[in-house]
């Protein structure tokens, strides 16, 4: 697949409209991805709405793709079909637990890289939000997402308005481990980051945020020891909301 070789995230987007037909196709294609048990463990909220882009910005921190994208899509893990199917077909459904969640949230990431995959086949542009799962409970109110049902997945979408560069890959060899595990000593690490570590752009990045290294951007500024624990317990409060975790 040539474009996925050429694939880059597009954060702004031409004043034209992605047709539904098009979406509808893609949506309809990515479902031949791998799934659990043949379950389709996932749901898609389309959001064309300016008012319901502009509810989900700040759960997104406002970044701007978010409201001028003609597109947003959130990817939930979704449980709360396969239950209810479950209940009307005299069944007993046991899903409400975390290890339901982790296959529900694998299959809709599965979808979501399809969907992706053939986005980029037509030509389109899209950009894929982390922020997904740092604030979640503001995307369930907004999406009225119910018990069972939780986001882990966004893409702003549309045709492309810019031609960005393509960002830096470790090498293949940093992430392929043979027949077993191989743990990673200083010589390994200083090989396979030595190219990303000496690019203009990641020594700027450096500089600008008064850091020795490039790793302590991404440690004490990028995504911090208490980020991260804040928004993992945020999550998992979530979690405990819509029923995949209990107290």
């Amino acid at each position: 697949m040539e474009s996925l070789n050429k694939r880059k995230s597009i954060r702004k987007y031409a004043d034209k409209e992605v047709d539904e037909q098009l979406l509808t196709r893609l949506l309809r294609e990515a479902g031949r991805t791998q799934t659990m048990g043949n379950l389709q463990l996932y749901s898609v909220v389309v959001t064309r709405s300016e008012e319901k882009k502009r509810q989900l910005a700040p759960a997104h921190f406002n970044q701007p793709m978010v409201t001028t994208a003609p597109v947003v899509l959130t990817f939930c893990a979704d449980f709360r079909r396969t239950s209810r199917w479950a209940e009307e077909r005299k069944a007993v459904p046991g899903y409400d637990n975390f290890l339901s969640f982790i296959n529900a949230a694998s299959d809709a990431l599965l979808y979501t890289q399809t969907f992706c995959n053939l986005a980029d086949e037509e030509g389109l542009g899209y950009c894929y939000l982390g922020t997904t799962v740092y604030m979640p409970q503001q995307i369930i109110e907004t999406l009225r997402l119910p018990r069972l049902v939780m986001p882990v997945a966004t893409i702003t979408l549309g045709w492309p308005d810019e031609n960005p560069p393509q960002t830096d890959r470790l090498p293949t060899e940093a992430i392929v481990h043979d027949e077993t595990y191989r743990d990673y000593n200083a010589a390994l690490i200083d090989r396979f980051y030595a190219e990303k570590e000496a690019l203009p752009e990641n020594k700027e990045f450096v500089r600008i945020n008064n850091k020795e290294t490039l790793a302590q951007v991404f440690t004490d500024v990028r995504y911090t020891r208490q980020d991260n624990e804040a928004m993992s317990r945020i999550f998992m409060e979530t979690l405990k909301q819509q029923g995949f975790l209990w107290d």
